[in-house]
C-alpha cells in the first residue's frame, strides 16, 4: 500500500514537471497522510498542480467519510471496481513525491518505518485516480486515490505492495485527456525498478501524522540501506 510520503522539494518539482503552475499555498511536507489534502495533476488540467483530498470520495457516495476507505486502489482490479473503472477510463492524475514510507515488520510484532527514494534523487510520480464529490449545500470535494502494484525485490522485503511510480516516458500518455481503454494503461502501473531505488529506516516519530520535519526522513542508524 501506500500511506505516507514526503513533498518538499520544490527544484525538482520545477525540474519534473517545467511548465506546471504551482499554487501559492504549496508547502514542504515530510509526512503527507490519508485524509489530508495533497496535491496532483490531473488530466483534465495537465499544466497545474491541484488540491485533492486524499482518499477517493466517488460522485455517486452518500457522504464524503467514503474516501476513508479508499485511499489506494490496486491496479491489478481497477476496471472491475465501481469506485475505479470509470476514474480509469476518464480520470487520471499524477501525485508528485520526493519518496514514500512503508513499515517493515519485525520479531515480536515490532514494525521499523522506512523511507523509500529514487536512488538518483528525482522525484517521483505516483499514477492515481480522482473524482469530484459534491455535497447536498452545493460545495464540491475533489479527491484521489493512489493506484498500488505488487512490490519490486527492494520492496518485497519490507512490504507486499508498493505505490505505481509512472516512469517519465510514460507520464504524458497517463494524463491523456478524455476517455481511454484500460488495457492501454496496464504497463503503466507495473512495479518500478528495483535497482533505482533505495530504502533506509527513519525514526518512528513518521508514526503520527502530526510530525510533519525533515527529522522524520533522518537515517535512524547510519549505514543501513536496503
Amino acid at each position: 500500500m501506500c500511506g505516507r510520503y514526503t513533498l518538499f522539494r520544490l527544484d525538482q518539482l520545477l525540474k519534473n514537471f517545467p511548465n506546471l503552475r504551482i499554487p501559492p499555498e504549496m508547502l514542504s511536507h515530510f509526512n503527507i497522510a490519508p485524509t489530508q489534502s495533497v496535491l496532483a495533476i490531473a488530466n483534465n488540467h495537465p499544466d497545474q498542480l491541484e488540491i485533492f483530498h486524499w482518499g477517493l470520495v466517488p460522485s455517486w457516495a452518500k457522504d464524503p467519510s467514503a474516501g476513508n476507505r479508499m485511499i489506494n486502489a490496486r491496479a491489478e482490479t481497477l476496471a472491475e471496481k465501481p469506485a475505479f473503472k470509470t476514474a480509469l477510463r476518464r480520470r487520471r492524475c499524477l501525485v508528485p513525491a520526493d519518496g514514500f514510507y512503508e513499515w517493515r515488520k519485525e520479531g515480536g510484532g515490532i514494525k521499523t518505518p522506512m523511507y523509500i527514494h529514487l536512488k538518483s534523487g528525482e522525484m517521483m510520480a505516483f499514477a492515481g485516480l480522482w473524482d469530484v464529490w459534491h455535497s447536498p449545500d452545493g460545495s464540491m470535494l475533489p479527491s484521489l486515490t493512489i493506484v498500488t502494484t505488487a512490490a519490486n525485490p527492494l520492496m518485497a522485503s519490507i512490504h507486499d505492495r508498493m505505490p505505481a511510480i509512472v516512469r517519465k516516458d510514460d507520464r504524458a500518455r497517463w494524463l491523456t485527456a478524455g476517455e481511454v481503454e484500460p488495457k492501454d494503461m496496464a504497463d503503466i502501473l507495473r512495479p518500478f525498478p528495483a535497482d533505482e531505488m533505495e530504502a533506509y529506516p527513519v525514526s518512528t516519530q513518521v508514526n503520527k501524522p502530526a510530525n510533519d520535519s525533515p527529522d522524520c526522513i533522518e537515517k535512524a542508524e547510519t549505514g543501513l540501506l536496503f
